[in-house]
């Protein structure tokens, strides 16, 4: 955690009512459990909404029990908490859109993250969780696959990201391609420069949730300039378990190494990659 105490899975605990949690996330947890185990194939069949609703639970939950570790630390040294108020905004949102797993909830027009599925030659001990509270994005590799969610982007990833990804979709992956498409995302959460902003309207006992435009009156790009520098020291991160360093990584400045593209921009079929898995 923040704090860097160690917490599992099973330790970190969540307030909800015992109705809403026998009725709806016992049951959505028996089936992405369920699927997860199966692999990739059962996977894809899932609806995304499902997918959004479980990964958000899990990182709601970690922001919960960071906040809560961070409040009772600074009252013991007796001071005030401070968090971010674009933190609390996106915090509260994802608590907002999390009802959608008890209430009937429309999302009107719009899908209010992009998330991504791919098939993935994993060896068979894979566990590879990351997530970044900031920017709401999150990465999980299991399995036969690999999943990887931007909460509260409105697509918008996916679309900046959309030539690289039409190519690796459909494609069994090396995990370092995986993980170089992760490094991609994550990035490119980090350059997302708008806070999206939703309005709610309850009509009998449905909600709708309908996104305000992302570019509002502004003609500033969605995305932040992107640079290969911070590019390769976040690719640096996610390849360390193949120990390549940043001065290998952008030796060319303009065209860092890329496992997932050749020099021509296609695809590199994952067994043509002579790399431990």
């Amino acid at each position: 955690m923040l704090d860097e105490s160690m917490a599992t899975y099973k330790d970190l605990k969540l307030p909800c009512s015992a109705a809403v949690n026998e009725g709806f996330i016992e049951p959505l947890e028996a089936e992405i459990q369920a699927a997860f185990s199966s692999g990739y194939e059962a996977v894809k069949q899932l609806d995304e909404l499902k997918l959004f609703q479980w990964a958000g639970k899990v990182l709601y939950g970690i922001i919960f029990n960071e906040l809560r570790a961070g409040i009772q630390q600074q009252r013991q040294q007796g001071e005030d908490f401070n968090i971010s108020q674009s933190i609390i905004h996106k915090f509260s949102n994802l608590h907002l859109m999390l009802q959608s797993l008890n209430l009937n909830i429309v999302f009107e027009d719009f899908t209010p993250f992009s998330l991504l599925l791919f098939r993935v030659n994993n060896s068979e001990e894979t566990f590879g969780y990351r997530d970044e509270i900031n920017t709401l994005t999150f990465s999980l590799r299991i399995n036969d696959f690999g999943l990887i969610i931007c909460f509260q982007d409105n697509g918008a990833n996916k679309s900046y990201q959309r030539d690289v990804l039409n190519k690796a979709q459909g494609q069994t992956l090396h995990p370092i391609q995986f993980e170089e498409i992760n490094a991609r995302i994550f990035y490119s959460a980090y350059l997302f420069n708008r806070l999206p902003e939703y309005t709610t309207m309850v009509v009998g006992e449905e909600i709708f949730i309908e996104a305000m435009p992302l570019r509002g009156m502004t003609g500033k790009p969605l995305f932040d300039y992107w640079q290969n520098k911070t590019y390769g020291q976040v690719l640096e991160s996610f390849w360390k378990n193949w120990g390549f360093l940043l001065l290998e990584i952008i030796k060319d400045p303009e065209h860092p190494i890329s496992f997932l593209l050749d020099d021509d921009g296609n695809f590199k079929p994952a067994d043509t990659i002579a790399l431990p898995l």
